[in-house]
C-alpha cells in the first residue's frame, strides 16, 4: 500500500509566526471591510426606514471602526487556527472569527461612546460607587447594542461576511 507523507504537525510558534497576514490583506483590507460593514448598517437602515438623521454619521462611524478592529484582530487569529487546514475549516474559522471580532469591537466602541456620555453623573474615578456605575452601565450598553444594533449588520452584512469568508478561505493556505 502506498502511503502519502504528511507534513509534520506545526508548533504553535510556528503556527503564530506563519499566522501573521500580508501587509496588504491586513492594512489594506482594515478599512475595506470597514467601510463594507458601515455599507451595511446604511442600508439596513435604508430597508427598515429608520433614519437617525441626527446621530447617522456617528452611527456610520461606529460601525467603520467595529469593521476596521474586528478585521485586524481577526485575520491573524483566523489564519493561526486554520493553517493547514482544508477549505470548509478555513472559511468557518473566517466566517467565526470576522463575525465575533466585527460585532464584537462595535459593541465596545458603542460601550466607550454610550459610557462617555453617562460618565458626566457618575461617582469619582476609583471609587466603589464608580466601579459599579461603570460596569453596569457598559453592560447595559454592550445589552442595548445587542438588542437595536445588531440588526444593522442584517442582512447585508451577512452576504458580505460570506464574501470576506470566502476570500480569507482562499488567500489562508
Amino acid at each position: 500500500m502506498l502511503q502519502t507523507s504528511r507534513p509534520p504537525p506545526l508548533t504553535s510558534r510556528s503556527r503564530l509566526a506563519a499566522s501573521v497576514p500580508s501587509v496588504g490583506l491586513w492594512l489594506l483590507g482594515a478599512p475595506v471591510w470597514g467601510a463594507v460593514m458601515a455599507l451595511s448598517c446604511q442600508l439596513a437602515m435604508w430597508v427598515l426606514h429608520w433614519t437617525p438623521y441626527a446621530h447617522r454619521d456617528q452611527l456610520l462611524l461606529l460601525f467603520l471602526g467595529g469593521g476596521m478592529l474586528g478585521w485586524l484582530t481577526a485575520v491573524p487569529v483566523t489564519r493561526f487556527f486554520s493553517l493547514g487546514r482544508p477549505v470548509e475549516t478555513r472559511f468557518a474559522a473566517g466566517f467565526l472569527f470576522l463575525s465575533i471580532g466585527t460585532v464584537a469591537f462595535t459593541a465596545f466602541l458603542f460601550a466607550l461612546q454610550y459610557r462617555s456620555f453617562y460618565a458626566q453623573w457618575h461617582a469619582p474615578f476609583g471609587t466603589r460607587i464608580w466601579a459599579f456605575q461603570f460596569v453596569f452601565t457598559s453592560a447595559s450598553a454592550v445589552f442595548q447594542f445587542f438588542v437595536l444594533g445588531l440588526r444593522l449588520f442584517l442582512p447585508f452584512g451577512l452576504v458580505f461576511l460570506v464574501a470576506a469568508s470566502l476570500l480569507l478561505a482562499r488567500r489562508n493556505r
